[in-house]
């Protein structure tokens, strides 16, 4: 089976994908866009807009790659539902009415979401404190394996939108389903799970996040092509490839850094599917942008998910003013001097960082001679209140005529911020569900 990995986040390249849907010859792409923070703030936009908390670029990527993967038949696998699947589903299926794709199955993948299932007080993975008291709880979303997919491939679904599935897990559904895996056995879960974890952060593994000019060459990172993976149905081992022509590349340097991400322990590394042990993993250069892996082993999977949790961890305020020309370093230093003595009667303590900046395609320079340069203050600081937020940035801005000459381009931003923890949740309490649309006319209510 050939399986193309055509996102590696949310704010992934879309041209990549649409090129191995084009001339990958590929049996499925496989999208993940899914992280930990984005599927709370997800959650945080759904509860605004009831309609709203999938992935904010999935109309986009869908009218780019729906009609080359229906022309070619490729199945589309993604988690850009997030945090409401179903209202992803539904935009997919307008999506699809208007580019003329009528007959298209869209499988809607649900079951993730158990905010109403976990205990508040039980421990944070992270720290052992109970949830609760990390702040007020937003979301809480199960890490699903890949047998909450098969349902959705059995069906013959051209597109299928999940919410929460661990990213391997988006890979190993489709491998197992067409080369008659039983999810069951370790060996097999243990192969289909290293297949996705090595393509789950798509350009990672053909340069993007590698190169490091003078130590790491990458060729052409501006046409940066991604990943597939071939992989026998035999004994689960893959060789790694890109599109001939495309920039980037495939090596034992990449793969070995992709292998080692994010990886807690590469004995036991746990999934929904599998416990993976790396340690017997060889990777072999075949030939140019080539890359044989293979020798995976397993245990079988947990009997606990991973859940997810998200909760509001307070308020960020960010200032930047900016300092130009003779003297502009110690301008701005003075004006951070400025803002933290009056910030520090209510107790706040800002962060104080100093950009310097030079025009791109000229040396920065040292010296008298970079007295031309701009140097811009960042101020920045986690409140728990938006009005102290709201204080840090006042003071930023009033330094205008408070502070240092020549201060300007002030800019001022206040977020919420959505910290996450993990817990553990039995396998049991935990149940995905499958629903099947129809891009047809014949669906739309009477």
């Amino acid at each position: 089976m050939r399986i193309g990995s055509g996102a590696g986040f949310g704010g992934d390249r879309i041209p990549p994908a649409v090129d191995l849907v084009e001339h990958g010859r590929l049996d499925a792409l496989v999208l993940e866009c899914l992280a930990e923070r984005t599927i709370a703030l997800g959650q945080r936009r759904r509860l605004a807009h009831p309609d709203q908390g999938y992935d904010p670029r999935l109309r986009a990527r869908l009218r780019a790659l729906l009609p080359p993967a229906v022309r070619h038949g490729v199945p589309l696998i993604s988690n850009m539902g997030a945090a409401n699947p179903r209202a992803a589903g539904a935009a997919a299926r307008e999506t699809a009415r208007e580019l003329g794709l009528d007959g298209l199955r869209i499988a809607v993948v649900t079951g993730d979401d158990v905010l109403d299932r976990i205990d508040l007080g039980a421990p944070a993975l992270e720290d052992g404190r109970p949830l609760e008291e990390h702040g007020p709880v937003i979301s809480a979303n199960a890490y699903l394996g890949a047998g909450a997919l098969l349902p959705a491939l059995d069906a013959g679904a051209g597109l299928v939108l999940t919410g929460r599935v661990a990213d391997p897990s988006l890979f190993l559904a489709p491998l197992a389903h067409r080369l008659g895996w039983d999810l069951d056995d370790p060996a097999r879960a243990a192969a289909g799970t290293l297949v996705g974890h090595l393509l789950e952060c798509a350009g990672q593994i053909t340069g993007g996040y590698f190169a490091d000019p003078g130590h790491k060459e990458v060729p052409d990172l501006a046409h940066l092509g991604f990943p597939f993976a071939e992989v026998s149905a035999a004994d689960g081992s893959a060789v790694i490839g890109k599109l001939p022509g495309t920039g980037g590349l495939v090596s034992r340097a990449t793969v070995r850094e992709q292998l080692l991400y994010e990886i807690t322990t590469p004995t036991a590394y746990r999934t929904p599917d599998v416990v993976l042990d790396l340690r017997g993993v060889t990777v072999e250069e075949t030939g140019r942008d080539r890359v044989l892996v293979r020798g995976a082993a397993g245990r079988p999977r947990p009997d606990t998910l991973k859940v997810s949790v998200g909760y509001h961890a307070g308020h960020r305020a960010e200032a930047e003013i900016s300092y130009v020309g003779p003297n502009a370093r110690a301008r701005a230093e003075l004006a951070g001097r400025i803002v933290a003595a009056r910030l520090a009667p209510a107790g706040l303590r800002p962060r104080l960082d100093l950009i310097g900046s030079a025009p791109l395609g000229r040396p920065a320079r040292s010296g008298p001679a970079a007295a031309d340069d701009e140097c811009r203050l960042r101020v920045a600081a986690l409140t728990p209140a938006p009005e102290r937020a709201e204080d840090i940035c006042h003071e930023v801005e009033a330094l205008y005529t408070n502070g240092p000459a020549g201060g300007g381009g002030v800019r001022t931003q206040i977020t919420d911020v959505v910290g996450i923890v993990s817990t553990l949740l039995p396998r049991d309490a935990v149940t995905p569900a499958t629903e099947i649309l129809e891009a047809s006319r014949a669906c739309d209510p009477a």
